[in-house]
């Protein structure tokens, strides 16, 4: 048995401690458990454009709202939130 010796380090995942009977359910839980809502007023998406940029190309500008809303999403949810792009 060759690969015995680092059969302990192997399997991570721990065995479910109770028997799913209701699958539906259970998968729907699994998939609300990932789900975000955030409210946003009427002030702040007005805010949440940066002024349109005068001359072509370059990097797109954005507003200090949308930085600084990416950066705490960020330090709240442990993400990396400010390398994505918002639309």
């Amino acid at each position: 048995m060759p690969f015995k010796h680092n059969a302990a380090r192997r399997h991570r995942i721990g065995k479910m401690k109770f028997k799913v009977t209701n699958w539906a359910e259970y998968e729907a839980g699994l998939r609300r458990r990932g789900s975000l809502t955030l409210w946003v007023t009427e002030e702040a998406l007005s805010l949440w454009q940066a002024p349109k940029r005068s001359t072509r190309g370059g990097q797109p500008r954005y507003s200090d709202l949308a930085i600084e809303t990416a950066l705490t999403l960020g330090s709240v949810l442990g993400r990396d939130f400010a390398r994505r792009r918002v639309y």
